[in-house]
């Protein structure tokens, strides 16, 4: 099994998933927003807007109760076996109130396309997200994939009702 992860970076100045540090379970993801549009969800309709230009820097502003799709840059072709879980960074979480709404999203290992990430402004305040910024993050997790097979399920326990949990 060959458990390496190729990557194309899209642009000359993109950056590569990257460890904070050697104990870092999570890979950080980093906005892609240089000459780009940004596609943006109120719930109800989507639009695209471009990046802005604040000298050198491009950066995107997110309303409040907005989703974005922020490009990263890159594609990666994971190993077979394997998917991305895209979880939100808890100093963006808790700084800017950035969350990725659909968290833990996955990024399957034949996803042939440039990565992206939805982040939700769940504050009352426009929040800026700068080009190169730490957006999200990445934790890489194995999978298996078992056959369905019709048949009755029985009671196995006293836990019934819910939602497949104990809560």
């Amino acid at each position: 099994m060959n458990d390496t992860i190729t990557l194309e970076l899209l642009h000359e100045d993109a950056r590569a998933p990257e460890r904070a540090t050697e104990g870092s379970a999570g890979y950080d993801l980093f906005a892609y927003l240089s000459n780009r549009s940004v596609s943006c969800s109120d719930g109800i309709g989507v639009k695209d807007a471009p990046a802005q230009l604040d000298g050198a820097t491009a950066y995107f502003t997110l309303q409040p109760n907005m989703t974005a799709r922020i490009p990263l840059g890159f594609k990666a072709r994971l190993p077979s076996g394997f998917e991305a879980q895209i979880r939100p960074r808890s100093g963006s979480a808790f700084k800017k109130g950035l969350l990725v709404p659909n968290a833990p999203g996955t990024v399957d290992a034949d996803y042939p396309d440039e990565w992206m990430v939805l982040i939700r402004n769940a504050g009352t305040a426009a929040v800026r997200i700068e080009h190169g910024e730490r957006i999200a993050q990445m934790v890489l997790s194995r999978f298996e994939v078992l056959p369905f097979e019709r048949g009755v399920v029985r009671k196995s326990t006293s836990r019934a009702g819910g939602f497949g949990s104990t809560g």
